[in-house]
């Protein structure tokens, strides 16, 4: 269960410990929701206050409590989408729904970012209280393929198509989609402190090594600075520190105003409320959840030393996986949360963007990111996805249903992985499975 962590072993340096000193020994459905050790009092209490905060069910305004809902929508709180505090469903309409619809025109904005589409903004939001009608249906049906492996063993890939009905009013031509679920939010305040240098170091965007991996970086426009900065968060690396992040999905998915996002995205809309009361959510909450998210740990790898998820680990180096999925990061030095500092983590990401071929592609560009390329995931923790969410779900719109899945709809930068993949004996494809369920 949960415990802190304890010294490195004599021996050399203890695997277990994904967030470093951050870890936790907790391989349950609650993996996900534990603070980091050795929190003082007061920051306990303030991370329980945004624990309350991003589980708590909002309603429209005005209301004394958990006001501010809409009035257009995705769903009610927080945890609605991220089950567990990991992903969710990739459905759309009903409570347990966690799928968004990002929306664009070609182009891009004042700041080099996504064109919003009059009458709808960046998102469909498609819910809505009595007596207002959400922007559109979100409709999902899938395409099933049967593929082999070299040893004749076969596999089943599905891919969605999403279509919007029911719109209040008409969609301009030519516009452009996306499909995502959410990430995992544990951990992202270790990622958000390792230093920039140490990601632009991963960079290789002319592949001058030759190797066929071109990672680059993707630079956002920040609301809080007012200035570009490094995108780290999101599946198109598009968001540059986890405050944004929290106060985006409260706009677009909650229909929250804060001083990062203060005009309700229903403005303009006939489904506007016209209430003068924006910004609806005060800043002591707003960081309240931002220091939640801040101070998640992450759970401990599990069977380090089995013969099987060793062998898989061999595998996954001798496929190139790690040249995007770096095992490895070291946190900077930040004198304002010194739990973070200093910390040698493994969540296998390089936090930048990689093209990943025609199968995955969106063609909704999103900053520098194109349509096919997308920010490396991390995997810390993906082996307990299963239990923190049942069943689990991978990749931007959800679409694999199993880790075999996701690693055959890479492609692009990653098509060569794919293809050592699919020549693999079946005792190492399943040690490769084994030693992504141990992260």
């Amino acid at each position: 269960m949960c415990r802190k962590p304890g010294d490195f072993p004599a021996d050399g340096y203890d695997e277990r410990l994904s967030g470093g000193a951050n870890t936790i020994f907790d391989a349950t459905s609650h993996a996900f929701s534990n603070p980091y050790p050795g929190l003082t009092a007061a920051e306990e209490a303030l991370h329980g206050l945004g624990d309350g905060k991003f589980e708590a069910t909002f309603v429209t305004a005005p209301a004394p409590v958990n006001s501010g809902l809409g009035p257009l929508y995705n769903n009610v709180s927080c945890a609605s989408c991220h089950h567990n505090d990991g992903n969710g469903e990739p459905t759309a309409g009903g409570a347990k729904s966690a799928l968004l619809i990002r929306v664009s025109m070609p182009g891009t904005d004042e700041h080099g970012g996504p064109l919003p589409v009059p009458g709808f903004g960046l998102q469909i939001e498609d819910k809505a209280p009595v007596g207002k009608q959400a922007e559109a249906t979100v409709n999902i049906t899938y395409n099933y393929q049967t593929y082999s492996f070299a040893d004749g063993e076969t596999y089943e890939l599905r891919k969605p198509v999403f279509t919007l009905t029911n719109t209040y009013t008409g969609l301009p031509g030519g516009y452009l989609m996306s499909a995502r679920v959410p990430l995992p939010v544990m951990g992202l305040g270790l990622l958000e402190a390792v230093p920039e240098s140490d990601i632009l170091a991963n960079a290789d965007p002319d592949d001058r090594d030759q190797d066929g991996i071109s990672g680059r970086p993707n630079y956002v426009w920040d609301p809080d600075t007012k200035s570009m900065r490094l995108g780290r968060f999101g599946w198109k690396a598009n968001v540059s520190s986890i405050l944004n992040q929290v106060a985006g999905a409260l706009s677009n998915d909650i229909g929250i105003t804060t001083r990062l996002a203060p005009v309700e995205t229903s403005y303009g809309q006939p489904q506007d409320d016209g209430l003068k009361d924006d910004p609806e959510m005060p800043d002591s909450v707003l960081n309240a959840i931002d220091f939640y998210i801040h101070t998640l740990g992450v759970p401990a790898r599990r069977d380090v030393t089995d013969a099987q998820v060793l062998r898989g680990k061999e595998i996954f180096k001798a496929a190139s996986c790690v040249k995007c999925h770096v095992e490895t990061l070291t946190t900077g030095t930040d004198v304002g949360f010194p739990s973070v500092s200093h910390q040698r983590i493994h969540p296998y990401t390089d936090l930048l963007l990689h093209d990943m071929g025609g199968s995955l592609e969106d063609g909704r560009p999103d900053y520098l990111a194109t349509g096919a390329e997308w920010r490396t995931p991390p995997l810390w923790g993906v082996g307990l996805y299963e239990r923190i969410a049942y069943p689990p779900h991978y990749l931007n719109d959800g679409r694999a249903r199993t880790l075999i899945e996701a690693i055959m709809w890479h492609g692009g930068e990653a098509a060569r992985a794919k293809a050592y993949v699919t020549r693999l004996r079946k005792a190492d494809r399943d040690a490769l499975i084994a030693f992504l369920k141990s992260l």
